[in-house]
């Protein structure tokens, strides 16, 4: 099984995709697709470059499923919209691919990967390189997150739950 984790963001989407026999979990690709908080990209462009990488991600790698971190209860409506819209889009991505998306909150996932729903991000973190055996950190939290999203999935469904 090869899972696709998303951790949306609309400034930094974090990407993993994790392939799995449901024991063993080896990364094939991690990463993010980031913005400059200052940059004179309008929102409508950002989204658009984060599906075209999605779907270029999702072409070259051919992932049986998508599993996406859910909205987080944020004081910040403004900022919650556009998480809304990211996540919009990543699973327009998946599903015009006709992949399968699973979503998570953020308490699954770190309760998932963690065993402790609370646990902070280089907790995750630390659990992440652990599962999946890496020598280096991936390049932000953002891909970390997203690695433990589709963790997440694996421990959840199993392995088989979602091979085409």
């Amino acid at each position: 099984m090869l899972v696709l984790g998303i951790d949306c963001g609309s400034v930094a989407t974090g990407f993993g995709l994790v392939s799995s026999d449901g024991r063993r979990h080896t990364t094939l690709a991690s990463g993010t697709i980031r913005f400059s908080r200052t940059a004179d990209t309008n929102f409508a462009q950002r989204l658009q470059t984060i599906h075209g990488k999605l779907t270029e991600l999702i072409d070259t790698h051919k992932p049986n499923c998508v599993a996406i971190e859910e909205v987080f209860y944020s004081q910040n409506v403004r900022t919650a919209l556009k998480l809304c819209h990211v996540r919009g889009v990543a699973m327009q991505a998946a599903a015009a691919r006709g992949l399968p998306v699973m979503e998570y909150s953020p308490l699954e996932v770190k309760s998932a990967v963690t065993g402790y729903g609370r646990a902070d991000k280089n907790q995750v973190l630390h659990m992440v390189r652990t599962l999946l055996r890496l020598t280096e950190d991936p390049d932000s939290l953002d891909a970390s997150d997203a690695l433990a999203v589709a963790i997440c999935h694996i421990h959840t469904i199993g392995a088989a739950a979602c091979e085409t």
